[in-house]
């Protein structure tokens, strides 16, 4: 079933963004992150050209008093530091239409793809190029790169219209992921992390200076194994079922948990991968603080 919700993010949650800035890393495997120096035009520093007048522009921008001359809007673009096009990658497979008991209706597609519009508002306030990349069964789902409050429109309409289902498509259908994200260019990958192939694709676009960012999006439920009775466990993917006791297993999922967390974590920092970890019963803008808030890895 498609969804057709808009996404509306929180005001707390614009507020909080507005602290944040996307800063690629300077060099892969580092732990400092830095700001790559590259030109590009938008609400910057310094004046640039004038362009006429588009709808969705900001007011702010207009030169009223080239108006008061020319009777005509124009807009004033400046030159700024600015990182490079950030590309929104969206693990789309079965898996992600998993969701918590408490929250049937918010899956972890639902909330990645709130995460995505998190990062689209962060690359629209620095006047930088974005676009969409959704990975599932149907291959990839692409929204070109692009800049301003229409590519936003471009790229929300295309959240809206995703859906979960499949398994991580072979090799030869992610064509597109190397024909579009070019060497520098900023990768901000969402998915659960579970899908090895996933996360060697991660693996090779880091080696090709691709600068990667990992959002892993889990929910409450897989974090703290709240089930205390009978359950039957199914993946959504394989199709693979397991009847158990919910008590007598949590100690002993734990554990493995706990262990697949540490080996995705070491395997994404050995690649030189930033990565964060945000729960479905969190703030959306939770692992973003976590990578681009205090500089540091969760």
């Amino acid at each position: 079933m498609e969804r057709t919700t808009p996404i509306v993010l929180p005001a707390d949650v614009r507020s909080r963004l507005r602290s944040l800035r996307l800063q690629p890393r300077r060099a892969h495997g580092s732990s400092g992150i830095g700001q790559h120096a590259s030109r590009s035009r938008g609400a910057g520093l310094e004046f640039a050209q004038y362009r006429a007048y588009e709808p969705g522009d900001e007011l702010r921008q207009v030169d009223w008093k080239l108006y008061a001359r020319s009777d005509r809007f124009f807009v004033r673009e400046s030159e700024r530091e600015s990182p490079v096009t950030a590309w929104v990658m969206i693990d789309t497979t079965a898996s992600a239409g998993q969701s918590d008991r408490a929250r049937p209706d918010w899956s972890r597609l639902d909330h990645a793809c709130a995460v995505a519009a998190c990062i689209v508002e962060l690359a629209l306030q620095q006047g930088d190029r974005f676009g969409l990349l959704a990975v599932g069964g149907d291959g990839i789902q692409l929204v070109p790169a692009g800049s301003g409050p229409r590519q936003r429109d471009r790229v929300h309409l295309q959240l809206g219209r995703l859906r979960a289902g499949g398994r991580w498509p072979p090799t030869g259908a992610l064509r597109p992921l190397w024909e579009r994200v070019a060497a520098g260019d900023l990768l901000l990958a969402l998915g659960d992390g579970f899908d090895d192939a996933g996360t060697g694709v991660l693996e090779r676009l880091a080696a090709a200076r691709r600068e990667v960012f990992h959002v892993q999006v889990l929910t409450a439920e897989e974090r703290d194994f709240p089930f205390t009775d009978g359950h039957r466990f199914r993946d959504p993917e394989t199709g693979q079922e397991l009847l158990g006791d919910g008590r007598a297993l949590r100690d002993a999922y734990l554990q493995q948990f706990g262990q697949a967390q540490r080996a995705l974590q070491a395997r994404l920092q050995a690649a030189g991968i930033a990565h964060a970890t945000g729960w479905l019963d969190e703030t959306l803008d939770a692992p973003l603080q976590r990578l681009f808030g205090t500089r540091g890895e969760a």
